[in-house]
C-alpha cells in the first residue's frame, strides 16, 4: 500500500475529527431529547408568547353579526365560532395585576366584587376570538355568582380553583362555587381540577415589566381552551349532541344613533366598595366614536395584548343584592337570579329600568321603565355586577 503524501493525511485527519464531533454532538443530542421530562400537577412556567396569532385578513368585509353582541364579523370568523361554544374566563383586577390581557376580544363582560372590595371580571369569549389565539391573563378563581351566569351560554368554564368544595365546612354553603360547577354539570375546565388532563395554562412571570406575587401569574390561550373542549366533546354540540344555543334567547340589537341625535352623558363613575378606591370605575363617553371609555383607580384600563384603553359601546349597571362576608374566607354573595334594578349607558344617554333572571340557567333581561326589553348597541357589552345600596354618579 502506498504511502499517503502529507496533503492527503491532512484532508483525511480534517474528515476524521469532522466525523468524530458530528457523532459526539448526535449522540449528546439525543440522549437529550430521549430525556423524559418531568410532569407534574402544577402549570408549567413559561415566557409569554404573542398574545394574538391573526388568521383572518381583516380587510375581508364583515357581514355577519354575533349572536352574543350584534357586532359584524366576516364570514370565516362566523364559519369557526359555529364550531364551537362561548367561553367564560375568569379574569382578575388586583391592581398587581394590571393591565390584563385579553378582556378587549370579550364579547360580554362581568365585573363583580371578589372579595375585600377587590373585583374580579368573567369574559365570554366567542366571536372576536374567532380571529386567532388570544392570552386570558392573569386567570384566577371561581365565584358562585359567576358561575351562575355561566349557565345562560352554555360555555365552557375556565378557571383557576374557585371557592368551595362541596365538603368544605370552612366555606359558606352560598358561597360553594366548584360545588355549585360540579352539581350542575357545567362545563368546567378548572386548571387545577383538570391539571392531570391538560397543560393549557401557564405561569407567565414575564408578563408585565415588574414582579408580581405568584398568584398573578396565571395565563390561558383561547385556541388551546377550545383544543381540550373538543377532546372532551364540548364544541357547538356538548357529547350528547346537543347545541349550546338550543335554549339560549340573544339580546336584542339596534342601529347605532347617528351624531345628531346622541346625547350628553358623557361621564359615570362609582364605587363597587368605598373604602377600596382603587377599584372605582368611571366611564367617558366620545360622541365622535360613541364608545365609552373605562379607567380604574383614576387610571386607564388597558389591554396589555392591544397597549390600548378598555372600551364598551354599551354600560350596564345592574344592581344586585349585597350579602357577606360570609365566612372566614370573606367570600361575598350577590344575588344574579331575580329582578332588581338597572341602569344602561348608550349614544351618550342613560335608560333606567328593570332586570330579570329567572333560574341560574335562565337569561338575564333587560327592561326599560315601560316593560319593554332594551335594546343594544352592537359592539361590546360590559355589565357591573354593583351592590343596589350603591350610587351611581352621572352627567
Amino acid at each position: 500500500m502506498p504511502t499517503p503524501k502529507p496533503v492527503q493525511v491532512y484532508i483525511i485527519a480534517a474528515v476524521s475529527v469532522f466525523l468524530v464531533s458530528t457523532g459526539v454532538f448526535y449522540l449528546t443530542f439525543s440522549a437529550l431529547k430521549s430525556t423524559p421530562s418531568t410532569t407534574t400537577t402544577s402549570p408549567s412556567v413559561q415566557t409569554s408568547p404573542t398574545a394574538k396569532t391573526p388568521r383572518v385578513d381583516p380587510s375581508l368585509p364583515k357581514t355577519e353579526s354575533c349572536p352574543l353582541n350584534g357586532q359584524l364579523f366576516t364570514q370565516l370568523e362566523k364559519d369557526i365560532w359555529e364550531t364551537r361554544r362561548p367561553l367564560a374566563v375568569m379574569i382578575e383586577n388586583h391592581q398587581d395585576s394590571r393591565p390584563i390581557s385579553g378582556l378587549a376580544n370579550a364579547d360580554i363582560i362581568y365585573e363583580a366584587v371578589a372579595e375585600g372590595g377587590i373585583t374580579r371580571y368573567m369574559g365570554i369569549f366567542y366571536c372576536d376570538a374567532a380571529a386567532g389565539s388570544i392570552e386570558l391573563a392573569p386567570v384566577r378563581s371561581a365565584r358562585i355568582y359567576f358561575t351562575k351566569i355561566v349557565p345562560e351560554y352554555d360555555a365552557l368554564y375556565n378557571h383557576v380553583g374557585g371557592a368551595g368544595n362541596c365538603d368544605d365546612s370552612t366555606v359558606d354553603e352560598k358561597a360553594k362555587a366548584l360545588c355549585f360547577v360540579r352539581r350542575n354539570k357545567i362545563k368546567d375546565l378548572d386548571q387545577f381540577g383538570r391539571a392531570g388532563d391538560f397543560r393549557t395554562c401557564h405561569r407567565v412571570t414575564n408578563r408585565l415589566d415588574h414582579d408580581v406575587a405568584y398568584e398573578h401569574t396565571m395565563a390561558c390561550y383561547t385556541e388551546e381552551l377550545y383544543k381540550v373542549a373538543e377532546k372532551l366533546k364540548w364544541t357547538n354540540v356538548d357529547e350528547k349532541k346537543v347545541p349550546w344555543d338550543k335554549n339560549f334567547t340573544p339580546w336584542k340589537f339596534k342601529t347605532e344613533s347617528d351624531a345628531g341625535s346622541r346625547g350628553s352623558t358623557t361621564d359615570i363613575s362609582f364605587d363597587f366598595w368605598s373604602s377600596k378606591t382603587d377599584y372605582s370605575v368611571s366611564w367617558k363617553y366620545d360622541p365622535n366614536t360613541n364608545r365609552y371609555s373605562r379607567s380604574v383607580g383614576n387610571q386607564p384600563a388597558l389591554d396589555l395584548n392591544t397597549g390600548e384603553s378598555m372600551t364598551a359601546k354599551n354600560v350596564v349597571i345592574q344592581f344586585v343584592k349585597e350579602t357577606g362576608p360570609l365566612d372566614e374566607h370573606l367570600h361575598m354573595y350577590y344575588e344574579v337570579v331575580g329582578t332588581g334594578k338597572t341602569l344602561v349607558f348608550q349614544d351618550g344617554k342613560v335608560l333606567t329600568g328593570t332586570w330579570s333572571k329567572t333560574s341560574f340557567t335562565g337569561r338575564t333581561r333587560f327592561f326599560d321603565d315601560k316593560k319593554k326589553e332594551i335594546q343594544f348597541n352592537p359592539g361590546q357589552i360590559w355589565i357591573e355586577l354593583v351592590p343596589s345600596a350603591n350610587q351611581i354618579n352621572y352627567n
